[in-house]
């Protein structure tokens, strides 16, 4: 594994810090409240469809620059999880009915909004015999007829559950980009993924390459939660070795404090020194920023992933 040459790895900061206590939140990290006249309108719009948000549930801090720009990352299913992962702000519970009008909601919404580029997400839906992958499909198909001119990135649960078909059923949707998260290193997932398993994620993503070739693939990890550098580079390795195109690291923030705890905040030099390991490891596209989440500037990071796969082709 190629060493990522990240500035040293120790930290003074954590030296005398009780390991319950929350590290200080540095100025790269806060952001504006949101009240932009876009911000605004895109909420009514989004109220009015009676639609969730992932923006909303799992408190992305980029909500206001996001939806002032007409942007947001679109939450299927309900906003009750059957999983309970310690990073994440959304219920876990028992989630309610599929409604069957939802993948028409969401994608009049996509058209009203006028989006280029769409972001569809969910829950985990363990009690779902596909895991929730027809409903996928169907808001795939459903934007396709609203909105034809827009694109479509989604990113899904791990269908740990379900039969393979599951994952065969959204591919034969053509999403222009499929992503589903390792969220972070392999022997932090007890703690912080415990009804995942890293393997099985990481085997989604190759097989959506195996099914169809053409189709971009995207991950994301956090950082801060505790892993260390020669982690995070293996992680990049095993992205690259299941021929993931896109990777996306952010640094975590603690929801509340029931929630994982932030180990520490990443410098901007940290994020910048494993940006250019990811390229190095061949990466087509990579996103790496104190504020970088799945969907942060996703419009604009898929035309300069659709532009980067043509020069490696020659095309242009």
């Amino acid at each position: 594994m190629r060493d990522l040459k990240l500035p040293d790895e120790r930290h003074p900061e954590k030296a005398h810090r009780p390991d319950n206590a929350q590290p200080k939140k540095p100025d790269w990290i806060r952001v504006r409240a949101p009240t932009s006249e876009g911000y605004k309108q895109t909420r009514d719009i989004l109220r009015a469809g009676k639609l969730v948000t992932v923006c909303e549930e799992a408190g992305c801090p980029n909500v206001g620059e996001c939806w002032s720009q007409g942007h947001a990352t679109m939450m299927i299913m309900g906003d009750i999880c059957t999983r309970g992962c310690t990073f994440c702000n959304v219920a876990t519970g028992k989630p309610n009915p599929l409604n069957p009008f939802e993948p028409a909601k969401v994608a009049q919404a996509v058209a009203q909004l006028g989006l280029k580029h769409v972001v569809i997400t969910s829950v985990d839906r363990d009690d779902l015999e596909d895991g929730g992958a027809e409903h996928f499909a169907m808001t795939i198909r459903a934007i396709r007829r609203h909105a034809p001119a827009a694109t479509i990135e989604i990113l899904t649960p791990d269908f740990l559950k379900c039969a393979p078909s599951a994952l065969e059923t959204v591919v034969a949707a053509k999403p222009d980009v499929f992503n589903h998260n390792l969220e972070t290193v392999p022997g932090l997932y007890p703690t912080v993924r415990p009804g995942a398993r890293y393997f099985a994620s990481l085997r989604l993503l190759q097989r959506v390459k195996e099914l169809d070739p053409a189709m971009f693939t995207k991950s994301g990890i956090m950082v801060g939660l505790g892993e260390d550098r020669q982690g995070v580079g293996q992680v990049m390795d095993d992205m690259r070795a299941a021929d993931v195109d896109f990777l996306t690291i952010g640094q975590y923030l603690q929801p509340t404090p029931k929630h994982h705890r932030v180990d520490r905040f990443v410098t901007p030099d940290e994020f910048k020194a494993y940006e250019a390991a990811a390229y190095g490891k061949g990466f087509l596209m990579v996103s790496a920023t104190p504020l970088t989440r799945s969907s942060y500037h996703a419009g604009d990071d898929f035309a300069a992933l659709r532009t980067a796969r043509m020069v490696k082709l020659g095309r242009t």
